[in-house]
């Protein structure tokens, strides 16, 4: 089910946020914040629970989805670890795990064979394919039931924290080749 928002709406308030921000009584700006953070936690939530589901660690989930989502579908792990915002030899060790259970392979470089890719195996990607698949259904189930407001809290907050904002462009001859 596709939900259309109103995007001069989330731009007001995502501005609203900002401003509300920079005032003393910040309360309407932390009610986005924490709405954002139920939003965000639940989503989060929902898709470690699937992942344990299937036998995985939500590191270990997340560092198969890092490699998979990857440009290059392969990262190094001192770049998982980074990804995964923990130290390398916690990643080496989740890293470690995973190629044990065959979900992902180590291979050298073709440049330099100092340095070692981790890649998600085809039992690996299929693996997160199917928990993916969970997930939606619970993603789905969960954001239906949030209010419109709820949805453009937890939007405009993350705009606000990425630097985005949404502008509407006039059209006018000279911008149309005219």
């Amino acid at each position: 089910m596709t939900i259309v928002v109103d995007a001069s709406r989330l731009e007001k308030k995502r501005k609203d946020a900002i401003r509300a921000r920079t005032v003393r009584d910040r309360q309407q700006y932390f009610q986005s914040v924490a709405q954002t953070r139920y939003v965000l936690r639940r989503v989060f939530r929902l898709i470690e629970e699937r992942a344990k589901a299937a036998g995985l660690d939500p590191l270990e989930h997340q560092a198969l989805i890092q490699i998979y989502g990857s440009k290059q579908m392969k990262l190094r792990v001192k770049e998982v670890a980074e990804r995964l915002d923990i130290a390398p030899a916690f990643a080496s060790s989740i890293l470690k795990s995973l190629e044990e259970r065959k979900l992902l392979v180590r291979l050298a470089s073709d440049r330099d064979q100092r340095v070692t890719y981790v890649v998600v195996t085809p039992r690996g990607k299929e693996l997160l394919h199917r928990i993916d698949d969970q997930v939606h259904l619970h993603v789905d189930f969960f954001t239906q039931q949030l209010p419109q407001d709820a949805r453009e809290a937890a939007i405009s907050i993350m705009m606000f924290y990425i630097g985005i904002s949404l502008t509407t462009r006039q059209v006018t001859k000279s911008n149309i080749g005219g």
